[in-house]
């Protein structure tokens, strides 16, 4: 019996707004989750706490946003990485099975732009537990040189160096300096150039969702075998935020 395909997806969600902050879209964007169904799911730019939208606007979810869209589906982590009087942002991870451990870990290069790296343990089916990050990098390269340098010494220090890993998220890295340190650093490989089945040999674009030109979104793994990769632009994924959505279908390698 094959083993079972594990799909993951990564979603920056523009904390529950539209493209240019039009609409508050967070109820389309629970259903289009519900309907794409993986089975962990990595967020950015989510909305932990907003106490003026929260007060002014009636369809405002009375939960932060991980836990609205988590539903009764999904486990949740969070770390908020900006806070400010009225509320926080930051990073999400949300999964089907047992999230057995979380951490947020501050990653913080420059005071105006706080950054964090989301890090979960989640016990897979069959027992194993794989390392799953979520990031959201720095605008700026050096920022983002010294945010993946911090990662790598992190992981370094879970001295795990055989545990399966997936690191998603949004990188703002469109000239692929991150799949390069990642590869050469973690044995990592991007898992959109690391299958037969697809024509793309770089990173896939995903910025902005109506029609995507940037490569800023990124899946990562180790010890897993990659079966298929999709993108969700365009249509309805347009509509409630400014990136693409990111899937992927793995099974553990065989030599994992």
């Amino acid at each position: 019996m094959s083993p079972p395909l594990l799909h993951i997806a990564t979603y920056n969600i523009h904390k529950g707004f539209s493209q240019f902050n039009r609409r508050l879209v967070v109820h389309e964007l629970r259903e289009q989750l519900l309907q794409l169904n993986p089975d962990i799911l990595f967020l950015q730019e989510v909305q932990g706490l907003h106490l003026k939208h929260a007060a002014r606007r009636k369809d405002w979810p009375g939960l932060p946003q991980h836990e609205f869209l988590a539903a009764a589906i999904w486990q949740s982590a969070y770390g908020d990485n900006m806070r400010y009087s009225h509320g926080h942002h930051g990073n999400a991870i949300l999964s089907r099975f047992p999230i057995v451990h979380a951490h947020n870990q501050d990653v913080t290069h420059l005071q105006f732009e706080k950054r964090g790296l989301l890090h979960c343990r989640i016990a897979l089916p069959g027992g194993a537990l794989a390392h799953c990050v979520c990031v959201h990098l720095s605008l700026f390269g050096a920022s983002r040189r010294h945010q993946l340098d911090a990662l790598a010494r992190y992981l370094d220090a879970l001295e795990e160096p055989g545990a399966p890993l997936i690191i998603a998220g949004d990188f703002n890295d469109w000239r692929d300096h991150a799949g390069k340190y990642l590869a050469r650093r973690l044995g990592m490989r991007e898992v959109f150039t690391s299958h037969d089945s697809h024509p793309e040999v770089r990173p896939i674009r995903s910025f902005p969702a109506v029609r995507p030109f940037f490569r800023l979104d990124r899946i990562y793994v180790r010890g897993f075998a990659v079966h298929d990769t999709l993108i969700h632009q365009g249509g309805p994924w347009a509509k409630i935020s400014d990136h693409a959505a990111l899937s992927a279908f793995l099974t553990r390698s065989a030599s994992a």
